[in-house]
C-alpha cells in the first residue's frame, strides 16, 4: 500500500473519544490501538513503508510504522534520531520496547542515552538498563545505579523518574543482595508512594512492587 492510502485508513479510524483519552496521557492521536494492530497485522512487515510512515511525523502513523518495521534493519544513527524525535509517550515507549531492544545497537545506544542531558532521551537509556538488570546484568555496576537513583530520582522529570523507579524495582526484584537497599531507597524517597493504583494491579511504589513480585516468585531469590 502507498503511504497516502495508509494515512487515509488511519484517518478513517480516528475516534474523538479515543483522542480525548490519549491526550490526557500526552498522546495526540485518536486511533484505537487494537484497530491499529489489526492494520499492522494485515500489512505485515514492510520496512520501506514503515520509514515513510515515520517520516510523516503523525503519531498514529509512527505507531503503525513501529509495528511493521524490521528492528534489525535500522542503523544506530537512525535509531538515535528516531528516539530524539519521539516526544509522544506511546511512540517513545514502543520505539524502545518493540524496536531498540531487538536491535544489535541496543547496548551502544543504552550507553549513549543513559547520561543524556535530555531527560526524555535519558529515560530510554534507563529503560534499556532495566532490561539488562533483568536479562544480562553481568558488567553492570548495580551499587552505582542505586547511588544514582538515590541521588537523582526524587527530583527527576516525570518520564525519567518513572524509568529510574522501574530500574530501582528491577534491581530489588532480581538481585536479592541489593534488595534491602533498593527497598530502603524507595521508602525514603517515597516516589510514586501515593500513585492511584486500580484494584488488582500492583503499585509502582518500589517497596510494594519489589515485595509483591518477590512474593510471586516460585522460589524466593
Amino acid at each position: 500500500m502507498a503511504v497516502t492510502e495508509v494515512m487515509a485508513e488511519l484517518a478513517a479510524l480516528e475516534d474523538p473519544k479515543a483522542r480525548a483519552v490519549n491526550e490526557k496521557r500526552g498522546d495526540d492521536h485518536g486511533v484505537n490501538l487494537s484497530k491499529l494492530r489489526a492494520v499492522a497485522k494485515r500489512l505485515k512487515t514492510q520496512q520501506d513503508l514503515a520509514l515513510e510512515l515515520w517520516a510523516t511525523g503523525d503519531t498514529a502513523a509512527r505507531l503503525l510504522a513501529l509495528l511493521i518495521c524490521r528492528p534489525k534493519a535500522f542503523t544506530r544513527d537512525q535509531l538515535d534520531t528516531m528516539l530524539r524525535e519521539a516526544r509522544r509517550p506511546k511512540v517513545h515507549d514502543w520505539l524502545v520496547n518493540y524496536v531498540v531492544k531487538k536491535s544489535p545497537h541496543a547496548e551502544e545506544l543504552r550507553e549513549t542515552w543513559f547520561a543524556d542531558p535530555d531527560p526524555v532521551v535519558a529515560s530510554a537509556g534507563w529503560a534499556l538498563t532495566s532490561e539488562r538488570v533483568v536479562k544480562k546484568p553481568e558488567g553492570l555496576d548495580l551499587p552505582a545505579l542505586l547511588d544514582t537513583v538515590e541521588a537523582e530520582m526524587k527530583g527527576a522529570p516525570e518520564r525519567l523518574q518513572w524509568a529510574m523507579n522501574h530500574c530501582l524495582a528491577q534491581i530489588g526484584i532480581e538481585h536479592p543482595e541489593h534488595r534491602a537497599r533498593a527497598i530502603d531507597i524507595g521508602e525514603r524517597l517515597e516516589v510514586l508512594k501515593d500513585y492511584p493504583t486500580p484494584p488488582g494491579c500492583t503499585s509502582p511504589f518500589a517497596p510494594i512492587w519489589i515485595n509483591e513480585m518477590v512474593r510471586r516468585q516460585p522460589a524466593a531469590k
